[in-house]
Formats: structure tokens, C-alpha cells, sequence
């Protein structure tokens, strides 16, 4: 005898893959502290955590994937749920990037005695804000265009279209990246000098973590898309993705204006 789904929601099968992605968040946070301190094998460790989570989320999308478009799992209820999911965890992501402007904010508006009472504080050579970081606001703006001009597409069942702007939205955001570390590169000052080189690298290390995330996510999108995965009317896969990428387009202007711009001068 047959068992039939009474209910619209999905009752998601066991899978090993959040225990193993939590194995490689827990490889790169312990990796990277072990490489602030100076402890051998603090790199290895890190590199490891990320392979782990490239792999596991990898075979995580690959059965998300045909639970949406081949098993026909994700009903409007669950794609309701999707979407709220969604939206939550970018609120999540909000609070934690008003942490770090929060501390930024508090150290730059009353500069302590310890940092000679000014901001920035003595002996801090800040990066100009008309230079890469311009140049890199210019590029993330783009690729939120053409990241839009492809759901436009994707709604209009123009498939050609979309996959030209997620390949320009790649680019963009491969591009982002290279500047964003070659800045790093350049820099002439640390993560250990003072609070400015503290809250300065954890927010736009963070902010460029993100951006490694979100074009994860866009390279799925463009994966699914080459393999006819959406439709007009579904394609919740892409929209996440594409939520995200907004997300951070945001968060760098924040930090353009705020850290680059005002708390450079």
C-alpha cells in the first residue's frame, strides 16, 4: 500500500550534511585563531574547514535541489516558509554587522586618552576612500544591477538574458574580491594596531567573507539555471541567492560611507 503526504509541508529526510558543514565552521574559526596565535598547522586547519565546507555544501545544495525540482517537495507552503526562513537569517546577518559598527562608532566619535584623543588614531595611516574602495563601490553596485536585470530575465522566461547578466554578475564579484585583497595587501597598517585596525579588518574581512558566500550562492544559481532548474513561477533558489547579494551591496555601502569616507578623515 502506497503512503501518501497529508500534509504541504516537507518532512526533510535525515542527512549528514549540517553535522558535516558544523565540522568545517568549526575548522576554519578554530584554524584561524590558531593562526593569529602563531600555532603550526593554524593554516592547514583553516584550509581544511573550507574544503569540508565547499564539499558538504555542495552535496547539501545537490539534495536541496532535487527535493525542489524533481521530487516536487517544495509546495507553496514550503516555499512561503523558504522565503520567511530567508528574511530571518538576513535580519540575523543585520545584527551582526551593527555589532561592529557599533564598536567602530563608540571608539571613533570618544577617542580615548590611549589613542591620543583623535581619530584616527596617531600613527594610523588610513586608505583614502577615492581610490579601490571607490572603484570596488562602483563594481558591487554593478553587479546588484545585473544581478536584477537576471531575475527580470528569469520572470520573463528569457533565459539567454539571465545567464549573461549571472556570468557579468560573477565577473563583478570576482573582481570585488582581487581588490579587496590586493587593498589588504597594501595596506600599512594591521589588524593589531590600535582599535581603528581591529574594527577596520574584522568588518571588511567579514563584509568580504560574505561576498565569498554570496557568489557561492550565485554560482549555483548559475548552474541550476544552465540545467533548466527555474521557471517564472519558481525559482526561490535564485531569489535567496540574490536577497543575499543585496544584503551585501548594503552592508558596503554602510561601510564605504562610514568606515572609508567619515571615519578616515
Amino acid at each position: 500500500m502506497k503512503n501518501y503526504q497529508k500534509t504541504p509541508f516537507h518532512l526533510v529526510d535525515p542527512s549528514p550534511w549540517p553535522l558535516a558543514c558544523s565540522l568545517g565552521a568549526f575548522c576554519v574559526t578554530t584554524g584561524t585563531v590558531m593562526y593569529f596565535h602563531n600555532y603550526n598547522g593554524g593554516g592547514s586547519t583553516v584550509m581544511l574547514g573550507f574544503l569540508l565546507l565547499f564539499l558538504a555544501g555542495g552535496a547539501w545544495f545537490r539534495d536541496i535541489t532535487r527535493e525542489a525540482t524533481f521530487e516536487g517537495q517544495h509546495t507553496t507552503k514550503v516555499q512561503l516558509g523558504l522565503r520567511m526562513g530567508m528574511a530571518l537569517f538576513i535580519v540575523s546577518e543585520v545584527m551582526f554587522f551593527f555589532s561592529f559598527f557599533w564598536a567602530f562608532f563608540h571608539s571613533m566619535l570618544v577617542p580615548t586618552v590611549e589613542l591620543g584623543c583623535v581619530w584616527p588614531p596617531q600613527g594610523i595611516e588610513v586608505i583614502g576612500p577615492w581610490g579601490v574602495p571607490l572603484l570596488n563601490t562602483i563594481i558591487l553596485l554593478s553587479s546588484g544591477v545585473s544581478v536584477t536585470w537576471a531575475h527580470h530575465a528569469i520572470i520573463e522566461n528569457n533565459r539567454k538574458q539571465a545567464l549573461i547578466a549571472m556570468y557579468i554578475t560573477l565577473f563583478l564579484a570576482k573582481a570585488f574580491t582581487i581588490l579587496q585583497v590586493l587593498e589588504y595587501i597594501e595596506a600599512n597598517f594591521t589588524i593589531s594596531d590600535s582599535i581603528y585596525g581591529s574594527t577596520f579588518f574584522m568588518t571588511t574581512g567579514f563584509h568580504g567573507f560574505h561576498v565569498f558566500v554570496g557568489t557561492y550562492l550565485l554560482l549555483v544559481s548559475t548552474i541550476r539555471l544552465l540545467k533548466y532548474h527555474f521557471t517564472s513561477n519558481n525559482h526561490f533558489g535564485f531569489e535567496a541567492a540574490a536577497w543575499y547579494w543585496h544584503f551585501v551591496d548594503v552592508v558596503w555601502l554602510f561601510l564605504f560611507i562610514i568606515i572609508y569616507w567619515w571615519g578616515g578623515k
